[in-house]
Protein backbone atom coordinates (compact mmCIF):
# COMPACT_ATOMS: atom_id res chain seq x y z
CA UNK A 1 0.00 0.00 0.00
CA UNK A 2 2.96 1.95 0.36
CA UNK A 3 2.48 4.15 -3.08
CA UNK A 4 4.06 7.51 -1.67
CA UNK A 5 7.15 7.12 -4.71
CA UNK A 6 4.93 6.88 -7.03
CA UNK A 7 5.66 10.49 -9.58
CA UNK A 8 3.54 12.56 -11.31
CA UNK A 9 3.67 10.64 -14.23
CA UNK A 10 2.57 7.79 -12.61
CA UNK A 11 -0.88 9.45 -11.37
CA UNK A 12 -1.81 10.28 -14.97
CA UNK A 13 -1.47 6.78 -16.00
CA UNK A 14 -3.70 5.96 -12.93
CA UNK A 15 -6.38 9.15 -13.81
CA UNK A 16 -6.28 7.69 -17.49
CA UNK A 17 -6.63 4.52 -16.10
CA UNK A 18 -10.01 5.61 -13.91
CA UNK A 19 -11.23 7.16 -16.96
CA UNK A 20 -11.20 4.20 -19.15
CA UNK A 21 -12.62 1.58 -16.27
CA UNK A 22 -14.95 4.37 -14.76
CA UNK A 23 -16.43 6.53 -17.27
CA UNK A 24 -17.31 4.25 -20.45
CA UNK A 25 -20.69 3.52 -18.63
CA UNK A 26 -22.11 3.87 -15.50
CA UNK A 27 -19.86 2.53 -12.94
CA UNK A 28 -20.26 -0.76 -10.80
CA UNK A 29 -18.56 0.56 -7.91
CA UNK A 30 -18.47 3.71 -5.74
CA UNK A 31 -15.10 4.16 -3.28
CA UNK A 32 -16.11 6.65 -1.17
CA UNK A 33 -13.42 8.55 1.03
CA UNK A 34 -14.73 11.31 3.43
CA UNK A 35 -12.58 14.32 3.15
CA UNK A 36 -11.77 17.05 5.42
CA UNK A 37 -7.93 18.86 5.01
CA UNK A 38 -6.02 15.15 3.50
CA UNK A 39 -4.07 16.66 1.38
CA UNK A 40 -1.14 14.98 3.13
CA UNK A 41 -2.57 11.58 2.43
CA UNK A 42 -5.06 11.83 -0.59
CA UNK A 43 -2.32 11.00 -3.39
CA UNK A 44 -1.79 7.75 -1.53
CA UNK A 45 -5.11 6.60 -0.77
CA UNK A 46 -6.24 7.61 -4.23
CA UNK A 47 -3.63 5.70 -6.02
CA UNK A 48 -4.01 2.57 -3.42
CA UNK A 49 -7.85 2.94 -4.78
CA UNK A 50 -6.93 2.75 -8.60
CA UNK A 51 -5.28 -0.40 -7.73
CA UNK A 52 -8.62 -1.66 -6.44
CA UNK A 53 -10.28 -0.29 -9.18
CA UNK A 54 -7.96 -2.10 -11.69
CA UNK A 55 -8.50 -5.41 -9.65
CA UNK A 56 -12.24 -5.17 -9.89
CA UNK A 57 -11.80 -4.99 -13.38
CA UNK A 58 -9.60 -8.21 -13.65
CA UNK A 59 -11.27 -10.27 -10.91
CA UNK A 60 -15.26 -9.48 -11.25
CA UNK A 61 -15.27 -7.51 -14.62
CA UNK A 62 -16.69 -4.19 -12.63
CA UNK A 63 -16.12 -1.05 -13.42
CA UNK A 64 -15.63 2.19 -10.59
CA UNK A 65 -15.30 5.54 -9.61
CA UNK A 66 -13.43 7.09 -6.80
CA UNK A 67 -15.17 9.94 -4.95
CA UNK A 68 -14.43 12.23 -2.04
CA UNK A 69 -17.16 13.45 -0.06
CA UNK A 70 -15.37 16.32 1.30
CA UNK A 71 -16.24 18.25 4.47
CA UNK A 72 -15.75 21.39 3.65
CA UNK A 73 -11.54 21.05 3.19
CA UNK A 74 -9.25 24.97 3.38
CA UNK A 75 -5.97 22.67 2.20
CA UNK A 76 -6.70 22.35 -1.28
CA UNK A 77 -8.08 18.65 -1.10
CA UNK A 78 -10.65 18.95 -3.84
CA UNK A 79 -8.29 20.35 -6.61
CA UNK A 80 -5.82 17.88 -6.14
CA UNK A 81 -8.20 15.11 -5.36
CA UNK A 82 -10.18 16.17 -9.04
CA UNK A 83 -6.33 16.59 -10.29
CA UNK A 84 -6.07 13.14 -9.37
CA UNK A 85 -9.14 12.19 -11.08
CA UNK A 86 -11.25 11.54 -8.20
CA UNK A 87 -15.16 12.64 -8.15
CA UNK A 88 -15.64 15.63 -5.95
CA UNK A 89 -18.88 15.65 -4.08
CA UNK A 90 -19.08 18.91 -1.33
CA UNK A 91 -20.98 17.78 1.48
CA UNK A 92 -21.86 21.02 3.53
CA UNK A 93 -22.94 18.91 7.10
CA UNK A 94 -19.91 18.69 9.34
CA UNK A 95 -19.21 15.03 10.46
CA UNK A 96 -18.05 11.92 9.68
CA UNK A 97 -21.14 10.27 9.16
CA UNK A 98 -22.39 13.80 7.36
CA UNK A 99 -19.97 13.35 4.74
CA UNK A 100 -20.35 9.30 3.62
CA UNK A 101 -24.05 9.59 3.90
CA UNK A 102 -24.12 13.07 1.70
CA UNK A 103 -20.98 10.01 -0.39
CA UNK A 104 -23.46 7.73 -0.13
CA UNK A 105 -26.58 9.84 -2.48
CA UNK A 106 -24.49 11.01 -4.68
CA UNK A 107 -22.57 7.56 -5.60
CA UNK A 108 -23.32 6.02 -8.72
CA UNK A 109 -22.37 2.60 -8.41
CA UNK A 110 -24.65 -0.07 -7.14
CA UNK A 111 -22.27 -0.73 -4.48
CA UNK A 112 -20.25 1.38 -2.37
CA UNK A 113 -16.92 0.99 -0.75
CA UNK A 114 -16.06 3.35 1.73
CA UNK A 115 -13.21 3.98 3.85
CA UNK A 116 -10.82 6.58 5.58
CA UNK A 117 -9.14 9.11 3.84
CA UNK A 118 -5.67 8.84 6.37
CA UNK A 119 -3.93 6.26 4.31
CA UNK A 120 -4.64 3.74 7.37
CA UNK A 121 -6.74 1.18 4.99
CA UNK A 122 -5.80 -0.84 1.88
CA UNK A 123 -8.76 -0.23 -0.71
CA UNK A 124 -7.67 -3.30 -2.71
CA UNK A 125 -9.28 -5.34 0.37
CA UNK A 126 -12.61 -3.93 -0.96
CA UNK A 127 -12.63 -6.10 -3.50
CA UNK A 128 -13.14 -9.18 -1.28
CA UNK A 129 -16.21 -7.10 -0.07
CA UNK A 130 -17.36 -5.89 -3.27
CA UNK A 131 -17.33 -9.60 -4.25
CA UNK A 132 -19.01 -10.68 -1.12
CA UNK A 133 -21.82 -8.25 -1.98
CA UNK A 134 -22.06 -9.77 -5.48
CA UNK A 135 -22.75 -13.06 -4.28
CA UNK A 136 -25.63 -11.78 -2.68
CA UNK A 137 -25.00 -10.24 0.98
CA UNK A 138 -26.20 -6.33 1.25
CA UNK A 139 -23.37 -5.01 3.99
CA UNK A 140 -19.84 -6.36 4.51
CA UNK A 141 -17.68 -5.39 6.86
CA UNK A 142 -13.95 -5.26 7.68
CA UNK A 143 -12.67 -7.09 10.67
CA UNK A 144 -8.84 -5.91 11.70
CA UNK A 145 -8.37 -8.05 14.54
CA UNK A 146 -8.70 -10.69 11.70
CA UNK A 147 -7.04 -8.66 9.49
CA UNK A 148 -4.36 -7.71 11.50
CA UNK A 149 -3.52 -4.25 13.30
CA UNK A 150 0.38 -2.63 12.57
CA UNK A 151 2.19 -1.50 15.76
CA UNK A 152 1.20 2.06 17.01
CA UNK A 153 -1.97 2.15 14.27
CA UNK A 154 -4.69 1.62 17.14
CA UNK A 155 -4.10 3.43 20.63
CA UNK A 156 -4.11 0.50 23.32
CA UNK A 157 -7.71 2.09 24.78
CA UNK A 158 -9.20 1.56 21.11
CA UNK A 159 -7.72 -1.70 20.89
CA UNK A 160 -8.32 -3.65 24.50
CA UNK A 161 -11.64 -1.24 25.75
CA UNK A 162 -13.05 1.02 23.21
CA UNK A 163 -13.56 -1.15 20.46
CA UNK A 164 -14.69 -4.80 21.40
CA UNK A 165 -16.73 -2.57 24.56
CA UNK A 166 -18.99 -1.46 22.02
CA UNK A 167 -19.37 -3.97 19.65
CA UNK A 168 -20.16 -6.33 22.49
CA UNK A 169 -23.10 -4.31 23.82
CA UNK A 170 -23.62 -4.01 19.99
CA UNK A 171 -23.85 -7.72 19.47
CA UNK A 172 -25.52 -8.32 22.89
CA UNK A 173 -28.70 -5.83 22.28
CA UNK A 174 -28.79 -6.48 18.53
CA UNK A 175 -27.22 -10.31 17.80
CA UNK A 176 -25.58 -9.24 14.67
CA UNK A 177 -22.28 -11.56 14.89
CA UNK A 178 -20.16 -8.90 13.40
CA UNK A 179 -16.70 -8.74 15.10
CA UNK A 180 -15.61 -5.33 14.16
CA UNK A 181 -18.40 -3.39 14.10
CA UNK A 182 -16.53 0.21 13.82
CA UNK A 183 -14.05 -0.76 11.09
CA UNK A 184 -13.73 2.35 8.72
CA UNK A 185 -13.89 0.40 5.72
CA UNK A 186 -16.81 -1.28 4.86
CA UNK A 187 -19.00 -2.17 1.50
CA UNK A 188 -22.63 -1.87 0.96
CA UNK A 189 -25.54 -2.07 -1.94
CA UNK A 190 -26.98 1.26 -2.74
CA UNK A 191 -29.95 0.04 -2.85
CA UNK A 192 -29.51 -0.94 0.98
CA UNK A 193 -28.18 2.18 2.06
CA UNK A 194 -31.21 3.49 0.61
CA UNK A 195 -33.30 1.37 3.13
CA UNK A 196 -31.33 1.98 6.26
CA UNK A 197 -32.60 6.01 6.02
CA UNK A 198 -28.72 6.83 8.17
CA UNK A 199 -29.01 10.14 9.81
CA UNK A 200 -26.33 10.24 12.23
CA UNK A 201 -23.57 12.91 11.19
CA UNK A 202 -20.86 12.36 13.65
CA UNK A 203 -18.95 8.96 14.41
CA UNK A 204 -21.77 7.26 15.32
CA UNK A 205 -22.66 6.50 11.88
CA UNK A 206 -20.45 3.67 12.28
CA UNK A 207 -22.85 1.69 14.53
CA UNK A 208 -25.79 3.37 12.99
CA UNK A 209 -25.44 0.89 9.92
CA UNK A 210 -24.90 -1.84 11.54
CA UNK A 211 -27.66 -1.89 14.21
CA UNK A 212 -30.17 -0.59 11.45
CA UNK A 213 -29.12 -3.72 9.18
CA UNK A 214 -29.48 -5.60 12.09
CA UNK A 215 -33.08 -4.65 12.59
CA UNK A 216 -33.79 -4.72 8.96
CA UNK A 217 -32.82 -8.30 8.64
CA UNK A 218 -30.12 -7.45 5.43
CA UNK A 219 -27.75 -10.23 5.00
CA UNK A 220 -24.13 -9.24 6.92
CA UNK A 221 -21.18 -10.57 6.65
CA UNK A 222 -17.32 -9.64 7.41
CA UNK A 223 -13.97 -10.05 5.77
CA UNK A 224 -10.30 -10.01 7.15
CA UNK A 225 -9.01 -6.27 6.79
CA UNK A 226 -5.70 -4.51 7.75
CA UNK A 227 -5.05 -1.16 9.86
CA UNK A 228 -1.73 0.10 8.95
CA UNK A 229 -0.39 3.62 10.51
CA UNK A 230 -2.09 6.64 9.01
CA UNK A 231 -0.02 9.15 7.21
CA UNK A 232 -1.24 12.32 8.83
CA UNK A 233 0.95 15.47 10.23
CA UNK A 234 -1.66 16.12 12.43
CA UNK A 235 -4.27 14.84 14.98
CA UNK A 236 -6.94 12.98 13.95
CA UNK A 237 -10.31 13.64 14.00
CA UNK A 238 -11.33 10.96 16.35
CA UNK A 239 -11.93 11.74 20.04
CA UNK A 240 -12.13 8.34 21.61
CA UNK A 241 -14.05 9.28 25.05
CA UNK A 242 -16.69 11.94 23.10
CA UNK A 243 -17.21 9.69 20.79
CA UNK A 244 -17.17 6.38 22.23
CA UNK A 245 -19.64 8.04 24.42
CA UNK A 246 -21.63 8.92 21.06
CA UNK A 247 -21.99 5.60 19.96
CA UNK A 248 -22.96 3.78 23.49
CA UNK A 249 -25.88 6.37 23.73
CA UNK A 250 -27.16 5.51 20.44
CA UNK A 251 -27.10 1.68 20.66
CA UNK A 252 -29.40 2.36 23.77
CA UNK A 253 -31.68 5.00 22.00
CA UNK A 254 -32.24 1.84 19.07
CA UNK A 255 -32.49 -0.47 21.88
CA UNK A 256 -36.01 -0.16 23.70
CA UNK A 257 -35.84 -3.41 25.17
CA UNK A 258 -32.84 -2.92 27.55
CA UNK A 259 -33.62 0.36 28.21
CA UNK A 260 -37.71 0.04 29.10
CA UNK A 261 -38.25 -3.60 28.85
CA UNK A 262 -35.71 -5.11 31.23
CA UNK A 263 -36.37 -2.53 33.76
CA UNK A 264 -39.36 -2.72 33.06
CA UNK A 265 -40.12 -6.19 34.17
CA UNK A 266 -37.10 -5.99 36.80
CA UNK A 267 -39.95 -3.31 38.68
CA UNK A 268 -43.27 -5.60 38.01
CA UNK A 269 -41.19 -8.27 39.24
CA UNK A 270 -40.22 -6.99 42.29
CA UNK A 271 -43.76 -5.42 42.59
CA UNK A 272 -45.14 -8.90 42.37
CA UNK A 273 -43.03 -10.34 45.10
CA UNK A 274 -44.06 -7.66 47.76
CA UNK A 275 -47.74 -8.04 47.13
CA UNK A 276 -47.38 -11.77 46.88
CA UNK A 277 -45.46 -12.31 50.02
CA UNK A 278 -47.82 -9.63 51.97
CA UNK A 279 -50.89 -11.63 50.62
CA UNK A 280 -48.93 -15.20 52.10
CA UNK A 281 -49.02 -13.35 55.54
CA UNK A 282 -52.65 -11.81 55.17
CA UNK A 283 -53.87 -15.24 54.31
CA UNK A 284 -52.05 -17.40 57.63
CA UNK A 285 -49.86 -19.19 55.33
CA UNK A 286 -46.41 -17.57 55.91
CA UNK A 287 -46.28 -17.37 59.94
CA UNK A 288 -44.84 -14.29 62.47
CA UNK A 289 -45.22 -10.53 61.65
CA UNK A 290 -45.90 -9.23 58.26
CA UNK A 291 -42.52 -8.52 56.37
CA UNK A 292 -43.64 -5.95 53.87
CA UNK A 293 -46.07 -3.62 56.11
CA UNK A 294 -48.61 -0.70 54.16
CA UNK A 295 -45.76 1.27 53.13
CA UNK A 296 -44.02 -1.17 51.02
CA UNK A 297 -47.78 -1.68 49.59
CA UNK A 298 -47.45 1.92 48.17
CA UNK A 299 -43.60 1.32 46.75
CA UNK A 300 -45.00 -2.14 45.54
CA UNK A 301 -47.94 -0.38 43.33
CA UNK A 302 -45.52 2.63 42.43
CA UNK A 303 -43.34 -0.17 41.18
CA UNK A 304 -46.21 -1.56 39.32
CA UNK A 305 -46.78 1.29 37.92
CA UNK A 306 -43.66 2.57 36.68
CA UNK A 307 -42.89 -1.18 35.45
CA UNK A 308 -46.57 -1.09 33.59
CA UNK A 309 -45.58 2.22 31.69
CA UNK A 310 -41.91 0.85 30.68
CA UNK A 311 -43.49 -1.65 29.23
CA UNK A 312 -45.73 0.37 27.19
CA UNK A 313 -42.85 2.47 25.97
CA UNK A 314 -41.46 -0.51 24.29
CA UNK A 315 -44.31 -0.72 22.39
CA UNK A 316 -44.24 2.43 21.41
CA UNK A 317 -40.70 3.08 20.35
CA UNK A 318 -40.95 0.06 18.59
CA UNK A 319 -43.92 1.44 16.26
CA UNK A 320 -41.80 4.79 15.98
CA UNK A 321 -38.52 2.79 14.14
CA UNK A 322 -41.47 0.90 12.36
CA UNK A 323 -42.96 3.77 11.29
CA UNK A 324 -39.38 5.63 10.77
CA UNK A 325 -38.49 2.40 8.69
CA UNK A 326 -35.48 1.24 10.39
CA UNK A 327 -37.41 -1.81 12.25
CA UNK A 328 -39.64 -4.53 10.95
CA UNK A 329 -43.19 -5.57 12.26
CA UNK A 330 -43.69 -9.51 13.80
CA UNK A 331 -45.94 -11.30 11.39
CA UNK A 332 -48.87 -11.05 13.76
CA UNK A 333 -49.06 -7.67 14.35
CA UNK A 334 -48.83 -6.69 10.74
CA UNK A 335 -51.78 -8.81 10.29
CA UNK A 336 -53.92 -6.34 13.02
CA UNK A 337 -52.35 -3.32 12.20
CA UNK A 338 -53.67 -0.43 11.85
CA UNK A 339 -52.60 3.35 12.23
CA UNK A 340 -55.31 5.71 12.22
CA UNK A 341 -57.92 5.36 9.20
CA UNK A 342 -58.45 2.09 7.05
CA UNK A 343 -57.14 3.55 4.16
CA UNK A 344 -53.65 5.32 3.57
CA UNK A 345 -51.87 4.56 7.05
CA UNK A 346 -53.76 0.84 7.43
CA UNK A 347 -52.26 -0.25 3.60
CA UNK A 348 -48.63 1.93 4.83
CA UNK A 349 -48.31 -0.87 8.07
CA UNK A 350 -49.76 -3.88 5.85
CA UNK A 351 -46.81 -2.72 3.26
CA UNK A 352 -44.14 -3.44 6.44
CA UNK A 353 -41.61 -6.34 6.21
CA UNK A 354 -42.07 -9.14 9.00
CA UNK A 355 -40.22 -10.15 12.07
CA UNK A 356 -39.07 -6.87 14.80
CA UNK A 357 -35.10 -7.46 15.71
Amino acid sequence: MKSAGRNHSAFVEGVARLREHGEAATPDVTIIMPCLNEIQSLPNCIANALDALALLRTKLGMSGEIMIADNGSTDGSQALATELGARVVPVAERGYGAALIGGCRAAAGRYIVMGDCDGSYNFVEGVAMVAKLDEGYELCMGNRFRGGIAPGAMPWKNRHIGNPGLTGVLNLFFRTGIRDAHCGLRAIRKDAFQRLGLSSSGMEFASEMVVKAALLKLRMTEVPATLSVDLRDRAPHLRPWRDGWRHLRYLFMLSPTWVFAVPGMAALGLSAMIFGVALLYLAGILPGEPVFGTSWSIVAGFLATCGHLALIMVVVAHLFGVRRGFRLLRPVIRRNARWGSRDGHAKSAAKQPVEIA
